[in-house]
């Protein structure tokens, strides 16, 4: 048994609220929580102003790696994870070459990353049509759940589910109690509306109108209902499908849903011509909207806030100087890269609405590790994971490319005042410092990893 060590600060966030303590670690493990005054000789002291929060766990982050290495890896994935208070990321199966759809297919991403890690990785499996077979194997070695696309997803490796192949997959991950994540949107609703192009975000919002949400989360529920198979709905933009889940948790259905800070903090109307660096599938809604969706997270209809950082090249998000379509919505990829600046960026638009960090820390850490059955993580309870993020509230900053840990510097909150500094991120009792690997592959339901 390993020596016990502390550390301690005035502001800690509990499971029961904030408190000064001393939290005492042993082999990488919280055992007890203690009066702030009574800490062992050399534990650590969080400053005054600033708090001790736990280990962020962002359970949707697009890695690529292998196959599109290029557009983010293992190595810078997990440095800017860890540079913004993340302690486990759940990787993504699409994007990769191979998607993550087979038990081989999930060992070459974990060959991939070994070595390479600033933080702990888990990983999504994908259910994709002909697959059906290989979901239970893949739930036993250990992934978080399945996603699955109702529309084309946007790389050919990961082909969308039809009515029928949802069906099918529905029924068999609920035959061994596993989940289902989506991203719902309508194939038809899409089909029918303008098709974006060109440089005014006007035209890329009408493509993704709020419907097609609402038809897939309606289609989702329905074989919810049917199957009995847990479902949880990935990075809901679309305010209007809100009383469906609402009503959907309480009549009882296993369903839970996640929106992402680019939703909650940028507003339509704010998004400049050509600046592709703000889009995501589905896109950023009005001022309306984003109001409807922290209204939907405080009443608990929304579960979590995950980053669904989703980042390419310069290149590929047509920003590159000479590109005949720089700036066009249509030819550019979708996503939004922010998994080092989640915390930050919500932090900024929480603290004009009065909320505290104890909710946020429900939102960023709690609530995903719950989500992705990572037993152990996300509070600071004895128990627990020894996985800490020192946050300092009060400060602020500019982000700017230098800063950013992630393999290609494209954001749209670069030059964007942000409140809240992620001064020190703590990885199984200790801290992580520059340039070290000391993250670990993580199987679902496995407590501690």
């Amino acid at each position: 048994m390993g020596e016990t060590t502390a550390i301690r600060a005035r502001r800690v966030i509990t499971p029961e609220g904030e408190g000064p303590a001393s939290v005492l670690i042993r082999d990488g493990l919280i055992v007890s929580l203690a009066d702030y005054r009574a800490a062992p000789s050399g534990t650590v002291t969080v400053a005054d102003g600033e708090v001790l929060l736990p280990g962020l766990v962002d359970s949707h982050v697009h890695v690529n790696e292998p196959g599109r290495t290029e557009w983010e890896g293992f190595a810078t994935a997990t440095a800017a994870a860890a540079a913004g208070g993340v302690t486990t990321i759940v990787d993504m199966p699409l994007n990769s070459i191979p998607p993550t759809v087979t038990v081989a297919a999930l060992a070459e991403k974990q060959t991939a990353a070994a070595g390479q890690l600033a933080v702990d990785v888990a990983f999504w499996g994908g259910a994709i049509p002909g697959n059906v077979a290989d979901l239970r194997p893949l739930h036993d070695a250990g992934v978080a759940g399945f996603k699955c696309f109702l529309l084309p997803s946007g790389v050919t490796e990961f082909p969308p589910l039809g009515p029928a192949g949802l069906a099918a997959a529905m029924t068999a991950i609920a035959s061994f109690g596993g989940l289902l994540i989506a991203h719902a949107e309508d194939p038809a609703v899409i089909a029918a509306a303008p098709p974006a192009q060109g440089r005014g975000y006007a035209g890329f919002l009408a493509s993704r109108p709020p419907e097609a949400e609402v038809r897939a989360i309606a289609a989702l529920l329905a074989e919810t209902r049917r199957t009995g198979c847990r479902t949880h709905i990935v990075h809901v933009s679309a305010a209007a499908a809100l009383p469906l889940l609402r009503a959907a948790k309480a009549s009882g259905l296993p369903v839970s849903a996640e929106t992402c800070p680019h939703y909650l903090t940028l507003r339509a109307e704010d998004i400049p011509d050509g600046g592709t660096q703000f889009k995501c599938c589905p896109p950023i809604r009005d001022e309306a909207n984003r109001e409807q969706l922290w209204a939907g997270l405080l009443d608990g209809t929304i579960d979590c806030v995950v980053s669904d950082h989703s980042p390419c090249t310069v290149a590929a998000k047509r920003l590159a100087a000479g590109d005949g379509h720089r700036g066009d919505f249509g030819a550019a990829w979708g996503g939004i890269a922010s998994v080092q600046l989640g915390l930050p960026v919500l932090w900024t638009e929480a603290t004009r609405r009065g909320i505290g960090l104890y909710q946020l820390a429900g939102w960023l850490a709690a609530a995903p590790a719950r989500l992705a059955g990572l037993a152990g993580r996300g509070s600071i309870a004895p128990g627990q994971r020894a996985d800490f993020c020192v946050f300092a509230p009060d400060e602020s900053f500019v982000p700017d490319a230098s800063m950013l840990r992630q393999r290609h510097p494209v954001t749209p909150y670069l030059g964007r005042r942000l409140r809240g500094v992620v001064r020190q991120t703590w990885l199984a009792g200790a801290p992580v410092g520059p340039g070290q690997r000391r993250g670990q592959l993580v199987s679902a339901g496995v407590a501690g990893g």
